[in-house]
């Protein structure tokens, strides 16, 4: 039985395939990084066995969780396992390192793989994640990109990152833009999942330079920041991008087209904001999105309702802007250039 005291002993441990005997509900809310999922019981049969337990008896439901797992292995060594040679060897993990993992790994080992557990199965792996990110240092240097609303600030992350700079892109993981509008055509993760893809992302770094990320908020959508990357992006230095407004709308009105172009949802979308604003931007808000104004809305919505939030939030941060970039346009073009200028800064200074 393998039993991990940190990410590292999990990521170094040398298994040649982690496989996730848990329900594919189980798997789906969130799983190791690289594991495969092969489940000795399906959601329906999970639900099966635990009614007999409660129901029947313990024994009622242990003799037919067996037959069930036994003939769910089966079907995985004749299938998914079916091109193994007798070297390889898997790590298998359940909900708490018990019958599940414990039985399909004895199968394993009598086939002559050198299959192991994890001791305490997926509870030790999400205790491992809670430790790293709620309870320790990140231990890498953070820089925040901000700036008004409509600067492309996303884009200029991919592009950095595509010149050697590090990265992490929040709003991909959290699958979600960060802002009203930002919801995107698939559901988010689960935190439990955000949280798996942010540790696996920091696993990846060379601690050795500064990391680049967007001047989030603690939440984005519906995920909530862990502390500990809360905490060291709040005292982070900040890189800031000034655009002008007008080129902000276009850029806003392109970059949220699939949002714009169905005035039913827009209008569901901004209705919130009747608290906060007056019911004549309201009126103007819903005359531009009948006339299908895009760039017209855009423009309104950054100038009236982004930038004064804008102004609100980074008063908290301007003693921390490190340097400014202005560009006149957010074309391609000038993303290209505006992330060249960031690019050479950051290779330049010491942060």
């Amino acid at each position: 039985m393998f039993s991990p005291s940190s990410l590292t002993d999990l990521r170094n441990a040398g298994f040649d395939q982690v496989i996730d005997v848990r329900s594919p509900s189980e798997f789906a809310e969130d799983h190791v990084p690289g594991a495969i999922n092969l489940p000795v019981l399906d959601d329906a049969e999970r639900a099966r066995v635990g009614t007999l337990y409660k129901q029947v008896s313990p024994f009622e439901a242990r003799k037919t969780g067996a037959a069930l797992v036994f003939r769910n292995a089966a079907t995985h060594i004749d299938t998914a396992l079916a091109g193994y040679e007798g070297g390889w060897k898997p790590l298998v993990y359940c909900w708490r390192g018990g019958q599940r993992s414990g039985a399909f790994a004895w199968i394993l080992r009598e086939i002559g793989w050198p299959a192991e557990t994890i001791a305490g199965g997926y509870k030790t792996y999400r205790r491992l994640v809670v430790k790293a990110l709620y309870e320790e240092d990140l231990g890498v240097r953070l820089v925040r990109l901000g700036g008004y609303t409509g600067t492309a600030k996303t884009e200029i992350l991919g592009r950095l990152s595509a010149l050697g700079i590090q990265v992490i892109d929040l709003e991909a993981m959290a699958r979600h833009r960060g802002s009203l509008l930002g919801g995107l055509d698939m559901p988010q993760p689960t935190q439990k999942g955000f949280e798996t893809g942010l540790i696996t992302a920091l696993d990846r770094l060379d601690p050795s330079k500064p990391v680049i990320v967007e001047a989030e908020s603690s939440k984005i959508g519906a995920i909530t920041l862990p502390p500990a990357l809360w905490s060291a992006m709040k005292s982070a230095p900040v890189i800031e991008i000034s655009a002008p407004l007008e080129a902000r709308a276009r850029y806003l009105a392109q970059a949220y087209e699939s949002v714009l172009r169905d005035g039913a949802a827009l209008r569901d979308k901004l209705s919130p904001l009747s608290v906060h604003r007056s019911r004549e931007l309201m009126q103007l808000w819903s005359d531009l999105i009948d006339r299908d104004d895009r760039v017209a809305l855009c423009r309104s919505l950054a100038a009236d309702h982004y930038d004064p939030s804008y102004e609100k939030s980074a008063g908290v941060f301007r003693e921390l802007i490190a340097a400014r970039f202005d560009t006149p346009d957010l074309t391609p073009d000038a993303q290209d250039a505006l992330a060249d200028r960031i690019a050479g800064w950051l290779q330049s200074v010491t942060i």
